[in-house]
């Protein structure tokens, strides 16, 4: 459970065996992928103010997207930032699964939070290197002009021509560097939480949704705090549309 505003690095949920067994675990992934498309979609407006290059006020923003593009322009690389989703989601699981067996080896015990982390920033590192150029057409979509591109294709086409392949890659190295301590904050802070609950309930007893919703929303929180300035460096260097890469 977490708070998904359209940044995906958090540490991957542990499976259960029998979840992994019946299939049960592909259904969470499903379910987690048609609640994340919403949620970005509900967002989706938000997110293409944060990456406004504008230093004006927020409102002034916020009216100039509308006078330029639209309602519907408050939606513009929404399209792409739900299409990875998907790949995004089923990169992370299977590199986290495979990451998790290395560390464990014949070992029939359970992870420890430390190596849960770094199976998960590894796992979130792997899947970050492959999309990442769909991170770098969403933030040029957002900050399109009308009419500037005509398809997700038309923009890659002219990303490249314009400004070559590594293009797709600016702000890679920020992004990666976010990664850790996003994913460690996020899991220590959901994790020492979760423990608080179980220390005064039963073992036994789930914690209620309002309760996960709760915990995820915190430690989410906290960790993209800690590491959005080197989102924010990121994104201002997807955004450049020079033919160096800085």
């Amino acid at each position: 459970m977490y708070l998904d505003i359209g940044e995906d690095m958090n540490v991957p949920d542990d499976f259960t065996q029998s979840e992994m067994q019946t299939g049960m675990w592909w259904r969470h992934l499903a379910a987690g992928g048609i609640a994340g498309a919403v949620s970005r979609t509900c967002t989706a407006p938000l997110d293409r103010l944060k990456v406004q290059p504008s230093k004006q006020k927020i409102g002034d923003c916020f009216s100039y997207m509308v006078k330029e593009g639209g309602l519907t322009g408050l939606w513009r690389g929404n399209g792409i930032n739900v299409l990875k989703i998907a790949p995004e989601s089923a990169l992370k699981f299977a590199a986290y699964e495979q990451v998790k067996r290395l560390i464990k080896g014949d070992s029939k015990q359970t992870l420890s939070i430390y190596e849960r982390f770094c199976a998960g920033a590894l796992a979130g590192g792997i899947s970050q290197t492959a999309i990442y150029p769909l991170e770098v057409l969403k933030t040029r979509l957002a900050l399109r002009k009308t009419g500037q591109y005509k398809s997700i294709a038309d923009a890659a086409y002219k990303i490249y021509v314009g400004e070559g392949l590594m293009s797709f890659y600016r702000g890679y190295i920020p992004n990666i560097l976010g990664i850790i301590p996003y994913a460690g904050i996020d899991l220590a802070v959901y994790e020492t939480l979760k423990k608080k609950y179980f220390k005064t309930h039963s073992s036994n007893e789930q914690p209620s949704f309002w309760m996960l919703l709760a915990c995820g929303s915190a430690s989410s929180t906290l960790g993209q705090m800690c590491s959005y300035p080197l989102a924010l460096i990121r994104t201002r260097l997807q955004a450049q549309g020079e033919s160096c890469i800085k």
